[in-house]
């Protein structure tokens, strides 16, 4: 469930918060208003827009470690090839 442009324009969200978990973040900002933003009310709507917010960083987080993998997989020198050691190996070694 994704909050339209439209309902985030109404509900004056932030150009930074409006990303996947912006319809969590509209009921929240409604229920701080309305308790004077107390920190003990409204903990289940912080709860929820903060565990999509972390779940939202870890799967990036994700991504960019199997980008990483590829790239390191495309830098490595062919292993098929002889590569030349840097100690050269002695007779009796």
């Amino acid at each position: 469930m994704i909050a339209t442009q439209a309902e985030m324009v109404e509900a004056r969200v932030p150009m930074a918060y409006r990303d996947q978990c912006a319809h969590l973040l509209i009921p929240l900002n409604k229920c701080r208003q309305a308790e004077f933003y107390l920190p003990w009310k409204c903990e289940n709507e912080r709860h929820s827009y903060e565990k999509c917010e972390y779940e939202l960083v870890m799967e990036r987080m994700l991504q960019m470690q199997k980008i990483r993998e590829q790239e390191a997989k495309l830098k490595q020198p062919n292993k098929g090839g002889v590569a030349i050691g840097l100690i050269p190996k002695t007779a009796n070694a």
